[in-house]
């Protein structure tokens, strides 16, 4: 297939410009992809309506891909437990090459098509799950040999790409393509599909939360309390909830973990 992420920079001669035309092209090409994500709403809409519900019976979604992709989906399933309060079993990011691939490119992972669901084996994957295979060219056998094997078993799954009619959205139920064009430095996806990548992420999984009922109001209720910035903000949510002063909404937060669960069991 023709791919975009691998077409030439709209720019030549970087090894020639000056630093402030370095940052404000790439900060011009950047600019470009809120938009271009805007255009996906409606498919990722899709995808975050077919996960609810799956979550909502006990179902877990598996981020999948290799590379930046790989990487970028690890991260944001870190960051589900202490954002939102939940297991760490709940959002699973699994890249090519396991952990050590998250510093260190482990060659030819993402070449192997049986990989990939070998990986989500390893994690019992059943039919109440949700996979999402992240790949920026779209063309990752890592990737498209898990989702095949996840709809031959009835597991739902979706995509993040960054080439139209990519291979990879071939085999998701609800795929997502955000096509950014040609990377500032040509090929190097980590920039603008990346950037892509994350932003769709953050809609995915937070809006799958504040669904299932992890945001109050506008605020992380059940984020864990893993620093003094965090109970300090906690505090004031919590100050700001019951109408206590800060020793005491401090002394509560202590006392019950949580924002939620101190306003609940507060009495007055």
């Amino acid at each position: 297939m023709n791919k975009i992420t691998e077409s030439n920079s709209n720019y030549d001669g970087l090894d020639k410009m000056s630093t402030a035309d370095l940052l404000t092209n790439i900060n011009r090409e950047d600019k470009t992809v809120a938009l271009l994500v805007e255009d996906q709403i409606p498919q990722i809409e899709q995808l975050v309506n077919a996960i609810f519900p799956k979550m909502k019976i006990g179902g877990r979604l598996f981020y999948l891909g290799a590379g930046t992709s790989g990487r970028l989906g690890v991260i944001d399933a870190s960051e589900c437990p202490p954002t939102f309060g939940v297991d760490n079993g709940l959002v699973i990011g699994i890249m090519a090459g396991g952990d050590k691939a998250m510093r260190k490119a482990v060659e030819f992972a993402e070449d192997n098509t049986d990989l990939g669901w070998e990986d989500l084996q390893s994690h019992n994957i059943n039919e109440n799950d949700v996979v999402i295979g992240i790949a920026a060219s779209g063309t990752t056998p890592y990737v498209i040999g898990a989702l095949k094997k996840c709809q031959a078993e009835n597991i739902t799954t979706g995509c993040i790409v960054c080439n139209a009619n990519a291979p990879v959205s071939k085999v998701a139920n609800f795929p997502v393509e955000v096509v950014v064009g040609p990377e500032f430095v040509t090929g190097s996806t980590r920039m603008k599909s990346g950037t892509a990548q994350k932003l769709v992420l953050n809609m995915i999984s937070t809006s799958v939360m504040i669904k299932l009922g992890k945001v109050k109001g506008n605020k992380m209720v059940d984020m864990h309390l893993s620093n003094n910035k965090l109970v300090d903000r906690g505090t004031k949510m919590l100050m700001q909830e019951i109408g206590v002063d800060y020793e005491v909404a401090k002394a509560l937060l202590n006392q019950f973990g949580s924002v939620r669960n101190a306003a609940d069991s507060y009495d007055g």
